[in-house]
């Protein structure tokens, strides 16, 4: 075979070609060098490294193919067949190559390379001999022969960039593996990796890189796995370079260093191992920004899904933590939303986040409050389970922050975790518990003033807690159990938004009417009316692009029934009803069968309230018939009352149903419980025409059957025949009149048949009150409701009915004095007694003849001895006022609660008080009628009532009495802290003059009585103090005159105006208040006996202490308390001089030395203490700071007191705070002023 082989000499040298392969040359044409070089590569494809023979006869042509004239031919064809033949001659002359210049074997490895784009396309017809050359490259491990090359480096930087940019996602599983073969035989063998080449691995993972090329990626991801020993020495120098040590130019990577770090994580962490200490010092960088591109990497290192990193390196979770702090709000607020991803992906990290999450759930920026609760809902509605209870408290506090975004955020997403695992119990019974308190919170919401939070619960009502769009059956159970399970507050949030959208209706109602009437000159005042309560009870559009057909929206929203309807009602009343059978899921719903009952009953009354209509079918009315005759007392009042609300067409549409009620309704009204007396006694009057007929089939025998000697069956009859005689007055107002007067005053009130126990307690409860007492409060209510009946006081019954409700005030609820009445019991009547007083006072014709002692004696209730009356006195006074039913003078009694002993009572009245002032400015900026009533609705109007009840209190017995005027100032202070909350219109100027105009008047109910005048005058005196050391602004002008009360005042008289207060004046400065208002401290006691007092004379304490400090003991002999007994002409120029100190007080250092000169041509050594309202100015030598005295509302012992040895007085604490002066002064003595 060697001599038939084909010779060619070639510079000198002789070339033998294979079997059959003819010499190429560049003579011959481009196929016939493929063809022969074919055959060439068949034969170096069969040869092996043992052909010792055939390699040593080959070798020329081995050298020859490295010529130019292959590696730089321009037929690609030729190309890749000398690739594939060098890299046969590579294997097959391994471990030498043939090729011994370096020049030579770095042409040889970048022609070859080059040639490996060829894989790029696998539908090429040469894709075969492309990947037999990439596979012989691989299996051979040929590049590693350029490890002895200097420039080494461009070749694998080249190699690596073709088989990064040739892979694709149609090559198959070899294809990648020979390239990680290739690549990773590099990486492992050699003696580093350089940083262009890690650059070329790393580009691939830039997420731009990994968008492009998904197999590029894929292919380095693998790589750095499999060379993960050897690479991360290389990776933790490059990191080093660019983080720790800011030299970004090691690499055209280092911009992209935290991309380059989180993918790296993600392959393998022990890629990291060295950087991660690096980052941690990143975390404290000085540069915002820096810190929050490091945060967000970490956030996603530490909250992917199958990090451990967390409890790896737990110094760089720490560090990570503590960036939920940083002073970078941007860098807070990534810290919040990494929070969610690690809730949802590593819930054992709950616990570290818990704390972190808290703190910022109150983060000033609205923004981080926002993302914690989106953070801690997502994670919620993932799985429930990954959000603790602190969590979920977290969220329920922002349901009340101040801003609108995160309130609703926080209430939708609570709604949201509601309906699926409350609603659809998509994880049990237990995780539904676990949220089960959200139906509760977000109803309370609707307390809220904001018109967006009341229409979201709305909102959230009927697509959350009763989703609107369930078939009725489902939606009506949903219903049912949500209103059983709900706490008393929820539930009266829920009837209130009810009330609220069925008043909406009714306005809406009644301005549709006022459209279908003819058009007429005049706007009618109703339908203006109507616009505006429509418009308060609507919110605003954001930015609506039709802002008209954006309010018609929201108003269809709020006045559409879509829970209630006819079919609704039904569905409700069966619901009952299974429950009375006991054949209803209650127990499985989480509420007994009683329970379910009475909620059922007392929804079907709410919504008998809102939707009337609704109820009218004879199912419901049998179903409500069949309450009636349960024993359930509440069950069946509570039938009685949606008959009440619902039954206008029984009569006429329904005889059956009028038939078998009207005997149950006398029944009821005969013998059944007070409330039901009642509800019956109201249910015939409003659905019988003969009502007159039904209801003196009642009062007939009830009137002929009293009898006190039994007073157990006396309260139904009574309460009956009291609201029998109020309904139908012309009827029954002369037969009740005999009643009253032989019953109800001779025989029941003044006679006390039985002996109460004698066990010293203030208040007992109901079921322990004997039936005597309770025969007796319903007695009181009866004459009440007689008087409120008959609207008149032409026979003068209510002026005997106001002398006696007087004479148990006075003889404290023992009426007839024999003392067989226990205290408990005479709570009860006292109580009943003043709220009688009250409710006449509601009627204006009654109101008129109340006299101003009989209006003293019942505001006196609200300072009873027993807690339970003034608590319930104070109630029934505040739900008065708040409805405008009872006269202004009555808000005045609230003054009286600054002696409650009680912080809680105290700041229960102050918040009525609050509320009642609000109501009541509220009311007049909406009603321009109101305006012609201002002196019954304007709240400043209350002061004039103030200072009379005040001047009357019986407290109030010596007018010079520093403790009781105190006492008078802390209640003028209690009142007038809220009003003068504001200056409305110049307000503080019009309360002055009131008090101003009060001294130009007599008390009206003593006018002749000096003593009666002088403690009004002094009361005005101490109120006109607290307004002028309230307001700098009560000086001007009064916006108009005041009208004072004729009732408590007479006619303006010109006297002379004298101050009625003692020398002793520092007792009514009023102390600022925290948020109980001026009640933080109690006064001695309460009741209306006089008040116990503390012997030692506060303000006198000031005094001596003062006296003390100032004077030295060598000239105390000179003072007379704190007044200095000098020369008139001595005192006349310290008093000038100290108006120039005052005036110009940065100057009067260099003149005090002047001033002490002047003191010692006196023969005065030192001067003290000299009283200069408001001033006082006290002077040592040998100081060197200046010192203020001044009176201080913090009642606690002052450290710098305490050092100059000066005790604090409990009423008047006096502070020393001392200032050093600036050092460019010459200071050699002590100014110490003193503000009382």
């Amino acid at each position: 075979l060697i001599y038939s082989n084909t010779r060619a000499h070639v510079d000198g040298k002789i070339i033998c070609y294979p079997p059959g392969v003819k010499e190429i040359t560049d003579k011959i044409t481009n196929d016939e060098v493929v063809k022969r070089l074919k055959m060439v590569v068949k034969t170096f494809m069969d040869m092996d490294q043992d052909s010792e023979d055939e390699k040593q006869q080959y070798l020329p042509l081995a050298l020859h193919l490295a010529s130019e004239f292959f590696l730089r031919n321009p037929n690609k064809d030729v190309r890749l067949l000398v690739a594939c033949c060098l890299a046969d001659i590579f294997r097959i002359y391994a471990p030498e190559a043939p090729y011994t210049s370096h020049d030579k074997l770095k042409d040889i490895f970048l022609f070859i390379t080059r040639q490996l784009k060829g894989l790029e396309d696998t539908k090429s017809p040469q894709f075969n001999r492309y990947f037999y050359l990439l596979e012989n490259l691989a299996w051979v491990k040929s590049y590693n022969i350029c490890f002895e090359l200097e420039d080494c480096n461009e070749i694998f930087i080249q190699l690596f960039r073709t088989l990064f940019s040739v892979i694709n996602n149609s090559h198959n599983q070899k294809v990648q593996m020979h390239m990680l073969d290739l690549m990773s035989s590099i990486i492992m063998e050699g003696d580093g990796v350089t940083q262009e080449l890690l650059d070329s691995i790393l580009i691939n993972l830039i997420p731009a890189h990994k968008n492009l090329n998904k197999q590029a990626f894929d292919l380095a991801k693998v790589l750095l796995k499999r060379t993960v020993q050897t690479i991360e020495p290389c990776i933790a120098n490059f990191f080093n370079q660019v983080l720790v040590l800011g030299k970004p130019s090691v690499s055209d990577l280092s911009e992209h260093v935290f991309d380059l770090i989180q993918e790296l994580f993600a392959i393998d962490p022990h890629l990291l191992l060295s950087v991660m200490p690096q980052l941690e010092f990143k975390l404290k960088s000085n540069d915002g920004e820096e810190r929050l591109a490091v945060v967000r990497l970490l956030a996603k290192l530490f909250g992917s899904k199958d990090s451990d990193l967390a409890t790896q390196n737990r110094p760089l979770w720490q560090c990570f933590l503590g960036r939920f702090n940083d002073i970078h709000v941007p860098v807070r607020l990534e810290s919040v939303k990494f929070a969610s991803h690690c809730l949802m992906n590593h819930p054992d990290l709950a616990k570290d986040l818990t704390e972190y999450l808290k703190v910022r759930s109150h983060d000033p920026e609205e923004a981080i409050r926002h993302d914690v609760i989106v953070t801690i809902i997502t994670a919620g509605k993932r799985d429930l389970s990954l959000v603790n209870d602190q969590l979920l408290g977290f969220v329920r506090e922002r349901t009340l922050d101040k801003r609108w975004r995160v309130r609703k955020e926080a209430m939708m997403g609570l709604a949201q975790l509601y309906k699926k695992y409350c609603l659809h119990a998509e994880a049990g019974k237990d995780a539904a518990e676990k949220v089960s308190w959200i139906k509760d919170k977000l109803l309370h919401i609707y307390y809220q003033n904001s018109i967006d939070d009341k229409l979201l619960v709305e909102k959230i009502f009927a697509q959350y807690l009763v989703p609107h769009n369930l078939e009725t059956e489902e939606r009506m159970k949903c219903l049912y159990y949500l209103y059983a399970s709900l706490d008393p507050n929820a539930v009266k949030a829920l009837n209130e938004m009810w009330k609220c959208q069925n008043m909406l209706r009714s306005h809406v109602r009644e301005l549709l009417d006022l459209h279908k009437q003819p058009t007429v000159r005049e706007p009618h005042a109703g339908g203006g009316r109507g616009v505006r309560e429509i418009a308060r009870k609507l919110a605003n559009p954001k930015q609506p692009t039709n802002p008209f057909l954006e309010m018609v929206k929201f108003l269809l929203e709020r006045i559409a029934p879509v829970h209630i309807d006819s079919e609704a009602i039904s569905a409700l009343v069966k619901l009952m009803n299974k429950s009375i059978e006991g054949t209803a899921d209650d127990e499985e719903e989480g509420v007994s069968p009683d329970t379910a009952i009475r909620a059922g009953l007392e929804l079907l009354k709410v919504l008998s309230f809102t939707h009337p209509t609704s109820f009218h079918s004879a199912e419901t009315y049998e179903s409500l018939l069949q309450c009636l005759r349960m024993e359930d007392d509440k069950v069946a009042e509570a039938a009685i009352q949606i008959f009440r609300n619902t039954g206008h067409k029984i009569e006429t549409d329904l005889p059956q149903i009028r038939s078998t009620l009207i005997p149950i309704l006398h029944q009821k009204a005969k013998r059944g419980t007070p409330h039901q007396a009642k509800q019956a006694v109201h249910c015939i009057h409003a659905i019988f025409s003969n009502k007159e007929v039904q209801l003196a089939q009642i009062f007939e025998p009830l009137s002929r059957s009293l009898n006190a000697d039994v007073p157990e069956q006396l309260i139904t009859p009574l309460v009956s025949l009291g609201h029998i005689s109020m309904l139908a007055p012309d009827q029954f107002a002369s037969p009740m009149k005999s009643v009253v007067a032989n019953f109800i005053v001779k025989d029941l009130l003044m006679n006390d048949r039985s002996t109460g126990e004698k066990n010293g307690k203030l208040w007992s409860p109901d079921e322990e009150v004997s039936p005597e007492v309770l025969a007796k409060v319903q007695a009181i209510k009866l004459l009440v409701r007689w008087l409120l009946g008959m609207k008149n006081n032409q026979s003068k019954s209510a002026n005997s009915t106001l002398r006696l409700l007087s004479a148990m005030l006075v003889s404290e609820g023992d009426l007839t004095e024999q003392k067989r009445i226990s205290k408990s019991d005479m709570s009860r009547l006292r109580l009943a007694a003043g709220s009688a007083i009250m409710k006449l006072a509601q009627e204006p014709c009654y109101h008129e003849i109340i006299t101003p002692e009989q209006f003293q004696l019942c505001a006196l209730v609200i300072n009873d001895e027993c807690y339970q009356v003034r608590q319930i006195f104070a109630q029934k006074l505040h739900k008065a006022l708040v409805k405008l039913l009872l006269p202004l003078e009555y808000m005045a009694i609230f003054a009286l609660c600054a002696k409650d002993p009680v912080k809680e009572r105290r700041a229960h009245a102050r918040q009525c008080l609050l509320k009642n002032i609000s109501i009541r400015r509220e009311y007049i900026k909406q009603n321009p009628m109101a305006n012609e009533k201002l002196l019954s609705l304007l709240p400043e109007y209350v002061v004039p009532y103030m200072i009379h009840l005040l001047a009357h209190d019986p407290d109030f017995t010596k007018p010079q009495d520093v403790d009781q005027l105190r006492d008078i100032k802390e209640c003028l202070w209690f009142m007038l802290e809220v009003l003068m909350t504001k200056n409305e219109n110049n307000s503080h100027a019009f309360m002055k003059k009131m008090a101003e105009n009060i001294k130009l008047t007599r008390d009206a109910q003593s006018p002749d009585e000096p003593k009666a005048n002088e403690k009004l005058y002094t009361v005005c005196d101490v109120a006109l103090c607290v307004i002028n050391s309230k307001s700098a602004l009560c000086n001007a002008d009064s916006p108009k005159d005041p009208v004072l009360p004729t009732k408590f005042f007479t006619q303006p008289e010109k006297v002379i105006l004298t101050v009625h207060l003692p020398e002793e004046k520092s007792f009514f400065i009023p102390k600022p208040t925290g948020v109980l208002g001026a009640v933080n401290k109690p006064l001695s006691a309460t009741g209306r006996r006089p008040y116990i007092r503390s012997t030692g004379s506060e303000t006198g304490s000031n005094i001596s202490v003062n006296s003390e400090l100032s004077s030295p003991a060598g000239n105390r002999s000179r003072y007379v308390g704190d007044f200095y007994m000098g020369s008139k002409y001595w005192d006349v120029l310290i008093c000038c001089y100290l108006l120039l100190l005052i005036l110009n007080f940065k100057s009067t250092l260099t003149q005090l030395n002047h001033f002490e000169k002047r003191a010692r041509k006196m023969n005065i050594d030192t001067f003290s203490c000299f009283r200069l309202h408001p001033f006082c100015y006290v002077y040592h030598k040998e100081k060197t700071s200046y010192t203020y005295f001044f009176n201080s509302s913090n009642r606690e012992q002052s450290s710098d007191i305490s050092e100059t040895g000066v005790s604090e007085n409990d009423e008047n604490p006096v502070r020393i705070i001392s200032v050093t002066p600036a050092k460019t002064e010459t200071v050699k003595n002590k100014v110490n002023f003193m503000f009382f």
